[in-house]
């Protein structure tokens, strides 16, 4: 499965009425990290459907969500749970990484 695009008006149904852990990518299309880590989001989608469903939100776009959760800096990743957000993950540098933070 492909990444899902997350907006302020199916955030609560794809991600707080998920019963899978939903993990969320906050990026913007100008971002250099962003970009560079997008394949292994976009890999972690395929090697976890089912067991993860990955989802993203692009800040330009969906400010009130960045707002929200209090991004800062970009890429930053949050893992939910029963609709609750983990620790933020800020600027990840490897797969194994994210793997790890996620407890994949």
């Amino acid at each position: 499965m492909t990444p899902i695009s997350i907006t302020k008006e199916n955030f609560a149904q794809l991600v707080e009425g998920a019963e899978t852990p939903v993990l969320v990518d906050f990026w913007a299309p100008w971002c250099g990290y962003c970009r560079r880590i997008a394949p292994v989001v976009d890999q972690l989608a395929q090697q976890y459907d089912g067991q993860l469903v990955v989802g993203k939100v692009n800040v330009d776009e969906q400010p009130e969500l960045e707002e929200r959760f209090q991004v800062e800096i970009i890429p930053t990743l949050l893992l939910f749970r029963d609709g609750k957000a983990g620790e933020p993950l800020v600027n990840p540098g490897s797969k194994a990484q994210i793997v790890d933070w996620a407890g994949l």
